[in-house]
């Protein structure tokens, strides 16, 4: 049983890794939030963290049913994604690299100079 902790790939700086990793996207999210007007602290909350994503992108909160439907939830998602960068004033392909990269897409929409804007 030992040898298959030792071979386990979980090594500490994994961990470390991963840990970095999970906290810059919760802080990214939060600040996207916040910048959206809605609460930062939403971003941590399974679930009504995705319904706050819904209601930043435009849609009903109803589209959280839709999140939860197996195949649908990546059409519904894609929209979502390019309606919440249509409203920081970027385009469908801003969109598609939020869904692709959002590590590195949602960090740009929060500490960039985007503004959100309420009605589209």
């Amino acid at each position: 049983m030992n040898h298959l902790l030792a071979s386990s790939s979980l090594s500490p700086s994994y961990f470390v890794g991963s840990l970095v990793v999970v906290v810059i996207a919760i802080i990214e999210w939060w600040v996207l939030f916040a910048k959206a007007g809605r609460p930062g602290w939403a971003a941590i909350i399974p679930i009504y963290n995705v319904y706050t994503l819904i209601k930043i992108s435009g849609h009903s909160g109803w589209w959280l049913i839709w999140m939860l439907i197996p195949i649908v939830n990546i059409i519904a998602g894609i929209i979502i994604w390019i309606d919440v960068a249509k409203k920081f004033g970027k385009g469908v392909g801003f969109g598609i690299g939020l869904i692709l990269l959002n590590f590195i897409f949602a960090g740009i929409l929060a500490f960039g100079s985007s503004n959100y804007e309420k009605s589209m």
